[in-house]
């Protein structure tokens, strides 16, 4: 049987990763992400797959961030019946991922259809509750390390990947030809030095090696948080302000808090009220407390001496009526809030507050895919377009930079060059054009690897790429 790799999402753009692995008369899908972003990406979500999901055997899940795993409900809606192996942390994580964004799907979809501003009549969502309670009666979480069996000549086994919670690379070997042809799929590499996880590990050698290139042509700001938070958010508190934080709930907002909480325990920030204001957020960090003692997180946080991740003045609000009541409370304090991108959800709402004030102040502290509301804030939009009204833009606004959860082009050349061996084929995954292609000619020039920045729907026969 042929080995075959073909990718039907996160290439040449940051979303949507689905890469499909044909080997040992299996079909193995890793990751089921969801586009998003531009219209032209949303789309792809509603279109049906070049692939029948009822025909896939398994699928190998790296984390949960929904542009890695928030297609899997309407993969089973549209006929996945298979077991969804992951690690134990990405399994809990995923139980609130992944209703949550069933929640909002329909949530968006009911209140457009009540102000009347969608074009679709009626607008839908593209999946349901009842999608993802299927969904995740298929996962099987698996311990960071373990051999996985999927077949004979097929296994696989996650390694941590410091990204987020259960963050993983997942490693498959599969037997082709007489010969064990080690394939290893990144996910999101985490980053070497930073707080609340630890660094990713090692990556085995490998014959072919699917490598994310979100910041493949970039590299992180270096300037500490505080540094470059503290002036502005003084100014806002002086005037009596709210700060505003859009975050992604896994794993940043955990990041952002700690790192907050530090600041005020060291005298270095007033002490003021931080609101986790989303259901995921608030049940994420549970999640996290949870695993204080996991390998994934960062074990200077248990020296803490206690059972919960933030102990002090971090307020959690999880009802609709609870966000209602905190969009009406003055500052000053700060409100971290999803998502990210400030593409739904809450955060929303206390835009439509926040934006018009110039008391306020609005930080960005991730990635914005093109097309979202926080690209257009970078770009110097007057207005964002909010529930179908123009929101004017007259708070202060600030990008703090250096706290991506992913790796940058050095960190990812070093995770490359931490086998005991380079591979033989990259495939340069999961980033905008210029990041791949970027990336993609450090990887030739100074580790010598063979490299291919794939297309969408292309495939590749691995046994003639790899020869002898």
């Amino acid at each position: 049987m042929a080995l075959r790799l073909s990718f039907h999402g996160g290439v040449r753009t940051v979303t949507g990763s689905r890469h499909l692995l044909e080997a040992a008369g299996r079909r193995v899908l890793v990751d089921a992400g969801l586009f998003q972003g531009l219209r032209e990406l949303r789309r792809r979500n509603w279109q049906p797959t070049s692939f029948d999901p009822a025909t896939l055997d398994h699928l190998l899940l790296t984390h949960t961030h929904i542009d890695h795993a928030g297609y899997l409900p309407r993969l089973v809606h549209d006929g996945y019946a298979g077991p969804v192996h992951c690690t134990p942390g990405t399994r809990d994580l995923a139980q609130l991922l992944l209703l949550d964004s069933a929640k909002i799907q329909e949530e968006d979809a009911a209140y457009a259809n009540k102000k009347g501003y969608s074009k679709h009549k009626p607008a839908l969502a593209l999946y349901t509750t009842e999608h993802a309670e299927a969904a995740l009666g298929l996962m099987r979480a698996v311990d960071y390390g373990a051999w996985l069996g999927l077949d004979d000549g097929l296994r696989a086994r996650f390694l941590n990947a410091g990204h987020i919670l259960g963050s993983a690379h997942v490693e498959v070997r599969a037997t082709t030809g007489g010969r064990e042809v080690v394939l290893l799929f990144s996910g999101d590499v985490g980053r070497y030095d930073m707080p609340l996880h630890p660094d990713p590990t090692p990556p085995p050698a490998s014959d072919v090696l699917v490598l994310e290139s979100t910041y493949g042509d970039r590299q992180h700001d270096d300037t500490p948080f505080l540094e470059q938070l503290r002036p502005p958010l003084l100014r806002c508190f002086g005037r009596g302000g709210v700060a505003l934080i859009p975050s992604f709930a896994v794993g940043r907002s955990q990041l952002v808090t700690l790192l907050l909480r530090q600041a005020m325990e060291a005298g270095e920030l007033p002490e003021v009220p931080i609101h986790i204001d989303s259901p995921m957020a608030v049940d994420a960090t549970r999640v996290y407390s949870r695993h204080l003692n996991d390998e994934n997180l960062d074990p200077e946080l248990v020296g803490e001496g206690h059972g919960r991740l933030f102990p002090r003045n971090v307020h959690f609000h999880r009802s609709v009526e609870d966000s209602k009541r905190l969009n009406r409370m003055d500052g000053p304090r700060i409100i971290i809030s999803s998502s990210g991108m400030l593409a739904g959800g809450r955060v929303l709402h206390h835009l439509r507050r926040i934006l018009p004030n110039e008391r306020n102040l609005v930080v960005l502290v991730g990635y914005q895919a093109p097309g979202t509301r926080g690209r257009q804030l970078l770009e110097g939009a007057s207005t964002l377009r909010v529930h179908g009204e123009n929101v004017p833009v007259r708070s202060d606004f600030l990008v703090v930079h250096g706290l991506s959860a992913h790796a940058d082009r050095d960190g990812l050349l070093r995770w490359v060059r931490s086998a005991e061996r380079p591979p033989r084929l990259v495939f340069v995954v999961h980033g905008e054009p210029e990041a791949s292609l970027e990336l993609e000619r450090h990887l030739r020039r100074e580790i010598g690897c063979e490299t291919v920045v794939p297309r969408l729907e292309q495939g590749f026969d691995l046994d003639r790429l790899l020869g002898d």
